[in-house]
């Protein structure tokens, strides 16, 4: 097997759908050898912030000299970057023995081993792990294998039956509660918190910063159940020592508030893993995360932001942050969204920000149509000149003369905007492509 080989069978994996469950992901590790039990666990949830806030709590933990491993998603270009240790992504070496050893295991999922994956149709499928699925089982035995002493572990899709939630970690934290991927987790921040609050374990601690009417209730009511000690991460604690001398590179009153989360966590720790002043602002002050609030500064003197901000809650975080970063500026708005997000409210957060408007597709299938984000454009900002373009590409050389330029609406967009931008190496098609999942449930 070859690493293009390890990659197109991931991506065959994607017939299975995405499936909430634990049901495979248990049955997947048990063969492989419960990697998982050695293993010690940050188990992080949420809506928004939950990989900048992972981010966070590695380079703590790192600053203080553990080995850390980070488990996130979706990765911005190359699958690699889901599996870190130490913020070394995983080797395509490694990524090919354990794609090999794991496809293996699964044929003892059901069905000869010649037909597998199944064909679409084929009852069978059911019975074989999805993509997710397989490689949650792949991240824990390489960190296993790699002597973790700490796994930084972010869900998913939702918590309660999430493929992560197999381990029993060290502390669970909950981000916050929006209103996002209903079809799954319901329609009501009462509902999306109780599938989030699913990773709450018997009197292991929970560290939240979701709101009172937002959540926190049902939160606060599980932990309570599961006699689970709860710290509730107040705004104003972003802004309160020490994180108020703290230099955070991830910029937004959105991320000193993922900090302080962060921060809050480790305390929670402390008597398990000691973490000392100087290592608590060290990882905070070198803490890397690309495409949240990324600032590049080109030759030119242009500067451009990138922000991943995928669904009202984060449109809405981004317009605070500019304003309170760049209070007199108009950008140049590079924007394109999925058609399955509320795009109309994250255009009235976004449009009435920009001098000039460009709507563009998302090199995927699920891409909105940006000539249908028009209208509430123009509703949102009357005065700013809207176009629409043909490709990120063609609304990067409409812009380039701007001095200021913020790229914003899906993830998927700022993956693109780094390799048009030489911020990282390009990848195959069928990488990039590992993040288009097919619903099923």
């Amino acid at each position: 097997m070859t690493y293009s080989d390890a990659i197109q069978f991931l991506y065959s994996l994607r017939l299975f759908g995405a499936k909430l469950g634990l049901e495979k992901t248990f049955k997947l590790a048990a063969l492989a050898g419960d990697p998982q039990n050695p293993l010690r666990f940050i188990h992080v949830a949420g809506t928004n912030g939950k990989g900048s806030t992972c981010a966070m709590l590695e380079s703590i933990y790192r600053a203080a000299g553990l080995r850390v491993g980070l488990f996130t998603s979706p990765h911005l270009v190359g699958f690699a970057e889901r599996i870190q240790i130490n913020r070394r992504f995983i080797g395509e070496s490694d990524v090919v023995r354990l794609v090999a050893e794991l496809r293996e295991l699964s044929f003892k999922f059901g069905g000869p081993a010649a037909s597998w994956p199944a064909e679409a149709g084929d009852p069978s499928q059911d019975l074989h792990p999805t993509f997710f699925e397989f490689i949650t089982v792949m991240a824990l035995r390489y960190f296993a294998g790699q002597k973790c002493d700490l796994v930084v572990w972010e869900t998913g899709l939702g918590g309660r039956l999430d493929a992560t939630n197999i381990v029993t970690p060290l502390a669970s934290v909950i981000t916050n509660i929006g209103i996002e991927h209903s079809e799954w987790l319901g329609d009501t921040f009462e509902k999306i918190a109780e599938e989030k609050a699913g990773i709450i374990k018997p009197a292991v601690p929970v560290i939240t910063a979701a709101r009172p009417g937002e959540g926190l209730e049902v939160i606060a009511s599980e932990a309570a159940r599961k006699k689970a000690p709860l710290t509730v991460v107040e705004p104003l604690q972003a802004v309160r020592p020490p994180l108020d001398a703290i230099d955070l590179p991830l910029h937004g009153p959105h991320q000193r508030l993922n900090a302080a989360t962060a921060a809050a966590t480790v305390r929670a720790l402390e008597g398990l893993i000691p973490v000392g002043d100087a290592a608590l602002r060290a990882g905070l002050e070198s803490v890397r995360w690309a495409g949240r609030m990324q600032r590049v500064q080109e030759a030119s003197g242009q500067t451009l932001l990138l922000d991943g901000a995928h669904n009202p809650a984060g449109a809405e975080a981004l317009r605070v942050a500019i304003e309170a970063e760049f209070p007199e500026s108009r950008p140049a708005l590079i924007f394109g969204v999925f058609r399955d997000k509320d795009s109309a409210s994250m255009c009235q957060s976004l449009a009435p920000l920009a001098g000039r408007l460009l709507l563009t597709p998302i090199h995927s299938d699920r891409t909105e149509d940006p000539a249908r984000l028009v209208s509430v454009c123009r509703e949102a900002n009357p005065r700013a000149r809207i176009e629409v373009c043909a490709s990120l590409a063609d609304a990067l050389e409409k812009t380039a003369g701007d001095p200021f330029v913020v790229i914003a609406g899906s993830l998927y967009l700022i993956g693109e905007a780094m390799e048009l931008l030489h911020l990282a190496g390009a990848t195959a098609e069928d990488e990039k492509k590992l993040n288009e999942w097919l619903p099923k449930r």
